[in-house]
């Protein structure tokens, strides 16, 4: 139903575009979100009708009076009734303030075994007219040290026009993003564009470049038998969830969300 009413609302469409290299599960349908994956996050949000506030870096949360009070990097600290945190896993332990004595030993452990491949995707940007001739929308790389995915993104998307330019989104392997984790950005982007000249040679020069550094990519060892959420405290209900409780794809996420929902409801 989930993919339903986003695919009815243009948020989603099936994948049609040619990507090389893919490992198709059988019985799996793929789809793509043509402005970007953001725009399923915030179709949800306005459905909800959330007042949003973003950028805002959360470093303690404690009790105060039967509430939570949440204290943020910047301006004075907020009281709520119910706080849910799905953030990575790792940032979660990194909280200061009464949650670190409110996570038990045995959630602790549990948390604790959560681990994140880390990589790097690099965004090379091109003016509006130029060409790739390149037979494939993505492709998947299996021989490189460093890159493992590169994409056309507007022709994987399927939204090529003459007014709007190109973009390659590269992605490196999990090993190569370990190994340089903590490397400065502006190297490890060089490194990058060594080797994509080196796999695509005729890629023509881009008018601008993003390199990321992305230190939770996916999860590989989700919290144990994968329940979806974690109760840290009931009364008032602080509560951790996201795709570290169960896999990192739009399924995973579902299940988490719903797995959340269930438990929050009594508390509304």
């Amino acid at each position: 139903s989930f993919y339903e009413e986003l695919v009815s609302q243009g948020i989603l469409k099936p994948l049609t575009a040619p990507v090389e290299g893919m490992v198709v599960k059988e019985g799996s349908r793929n789809y793509v979100a043509p402005q970007g994956i953001s725009s399923v996050v915030k179709y949800y949000l306005e459905q909800s009708g959330a007042d949003v506030s973003y950028e805002q870096h959360v470093t303690h949360i404690s009790l105060r009076e039967g509430r939570w009070e949440v204290s943020r990097k910047a301006g004075p600290p907020e009281q709520f009734d119910v706080v849910i945190l799905t953030m990575p896993v790792p940032q979660i332990l990194q909280l200061q303030g009464d949650i670190v004595s409110i996570i038990n030993e045995s959630q602790k452990q549990q948390l604790e075994s959560v681990s994140y491949s880390s990589r790097y995707a690099l965004g090379l940007f091109y003016e509006a007219g130029t060409g790739i001739a390149v037979p494939w929308a993505a492709q998947y790389i299996a021989d490189n040290p460093c890159i493992r995915f590169i994409s056309i993104d507007n022709k994987k998307r399927n939204i090529e026009s003459p007014e709007v330019g190109p973009s390659v989104v590269v992605h490196t392997t999990v090993t190569f993003g370990r190994e340089h984790l903590d490397s400065d950005p502006a190297e490890v982007q060089q490194i990058i564009l060594s080797h994509l000249q080196e796999i695509l040679p005729s890629l023509p020069q881009p008018s601008s470049i993003k390199c990321q550094r992305w230190r939770y990519s996916q999860v590989t060892r989700a919290v144990p038998s994968c329940p979806g959420q974690m109760i840290l405290h009931t009364q008032p209900l602080l509560i951790c969830g996201g795709d570290g409780f169960t896999r990192s794809n739009f399924d995973g996420c579902i299940e988490s969300a719903m797995s959340i929902a269930e438990a929050v409801k009594p508390h509304l």
